[in-house]
């Protein structure tokens, strides 16, 4: 009986954490899928341990381990999708970043940083043994649990039993199992902006009936997400399905199939993905951009921070300040080129203003010294602000250049052609 193999595992969370050791290379959760009592007991023996890494995407809680420099040499924290309490901590000096795509997300974690072990939050078992990785732990887990030496488990009754692909573990095939109930963490939303909503007004006629979408994270994508209400047949095939997908699905909009890596972002939307309604698979075979691109009318909507005058799009640094990460944008941008009748939008606001109320634009001729390229001009469609679309795709460096100075707030749109005439970019 599997209720009995799963007393024999069973241990307190202090006990559990004593199981990991020195050297131990450790995927966990990521998000809302972190066990976060077990990571904070391990926190609290820190000393006793050597050159444990530790890594995850996107932590939703503030660890112990990033609040103090005591830890490095212990505990070393790598995350692969810098957020706000990476941000927070950063300059404790316990926090490392790798801004990798997220379809390498399962080779870095094996190849790269040779992860041995797995610390999972997972659902109580079902009537058959299993334990649920939760709306966020698909993404990676139960690939890591393939090939991890070592499983660790802690037991949470608010984590939902999902569906989809490695999406659960039999008592059978963990090595510990420890208890401990908490919410999820939530992703809170951002408002959305007059400036998001003019932009949205301009993709949304684009986008067909019977489109497959995907969007991304920010008050833009919600703009967008919500606005699609008034679309019939939509389905989803995306990195991260979020609650404007939860509102669609229960309005009709959305009603063939739900593809996703994970959910993530209300206490409704947990609940939703909980329903066994979206189909959850690992990140590196959902982001994977030729299957993206097996959808027809594939739609890929998602923000930036910056573009030059030829296409070149920032999405994650401002100059050497990591702000975000790479995370899935080039796999979808990719995928949406391979799809019949595809469309990637890349959109960000025509001005950015600084703590001091000064105001620039955020298309120009130079990236800024520092400033990372998310997605290649090679591979841009569509680059969108409240003033309009630049149509990229393939098109020649005059070109590029022009329609990009179109898009510019008029109050630079002067300069930017000066600035790209004394640069040999255009003739007059």
């Amino acid at each position: 009986m599997w209720k009995d193999v799963y007393q024999s595992k069973l241990v307190s969370v202090e006990e559990a954490a004593k199981k990991v050791e020195s050297n131990d290379k450790i995927w966990f959760g990521a998000c809302s899928s972190a066990p976060i009592q077990l990571l904070e007991a391990l926190a609290d023996r820190y000393e006793e341990v050597e050159n444990v890494d530790l890594v995850t995407g996107l932590a939703l809680y503030p660890f112990k381990f990033f609040q103090s420099p005591k830890y490095i040499g212990h505990l070393n924290y790598t995350t692969i999708f810098y957020g706000a309490f990476e941000r927070k901590f950063y300059s404790n000096g316990n926090i490392n970043v790798n801004p990798i795509h997220l379809s390498e997300t399962l080779n870095t974690a094996r190849d790269v940083y040779h992860v041995d072990t797995l610390l999972a939050d997972v659902s109580a078992p079902d009537e058959d043994g299993y334990m649920y990785y939760g709306p966020m732990g698909v993404s990676l887990n139960g690939e890591v649990a393939e090939f991890a030496k070592k499983i660790i488990v802690q037991v949470n009754k608010n984590q939902p039993k999902v569906s989809g692909v490695k999406h659960r573990i039999h008592v059978d095939d963990v090595d510990y199992i420890c208890e401990h109930d908490h919410e999820l963490p939530i992703l809170p939303q951002p408002e959305v902006s007059e400036t998001d909503k003019k932009i949205a007004s301009i993709i949304l006629p684009m986008i067909e009936d019977g489109s497959c979408i995907q969007i991304g994270l920010g008050g833009l994508s919600n703009a967008v997400g919500y606005g699609l209400d008034t679309k019939k047949d939509l389905t989803v095939h995306t990195e991260m399905f979020t609650d404007s997908m939860v509102y669609l699905a229960k309005k009709g909009v959305i009603n063939g199939k739900m593809v996703a890596g994970f959910g993530l972002g209300s206490k409704e939307l947990y609940e939703f993905v909980g329903e066994g309604k979206v189909d959850l698979a690992p990140i590196n075979q959902v982001n994977n951009s030729y299957e993206v691109g097996k959808n027809d009318k594939f739609v890929s909507i998602n923000a930036c921070l910056m573009a030059d005058l030829t296409g070149q799009v920032c999405s994650e640094t401002l100059g050497h300040y990591m702000y975000s990460s790479t995370g899935g944008q080039l796999d979808y941008v990719k995928g949406a080129a391979i799809s019949n009748g595809g469309q990637s939008f890349l959109c960000l606001p025509s001005v950015n203003k600084n703590k001091d109320g000064q105001v620039s634009s955020t298309i120009t001729l130079n990236l800024p010294k520092g400033e990372i390229v998310t997605t290649p001009r090679s591979e841009v469609m569509y680059i969108v602000t409240e003033y309009g679309v630049a149509d990229l795709r393939n098109q020649p460096v005059r070109e590029r250049v022009k329609r990009m100075i179109a898009i510019a707030h008029p109050d630079f749109r002067e300069s930017l052609h000066e600035q790209a005439l004394e640069a040999g970019l255009i003739r007059e």
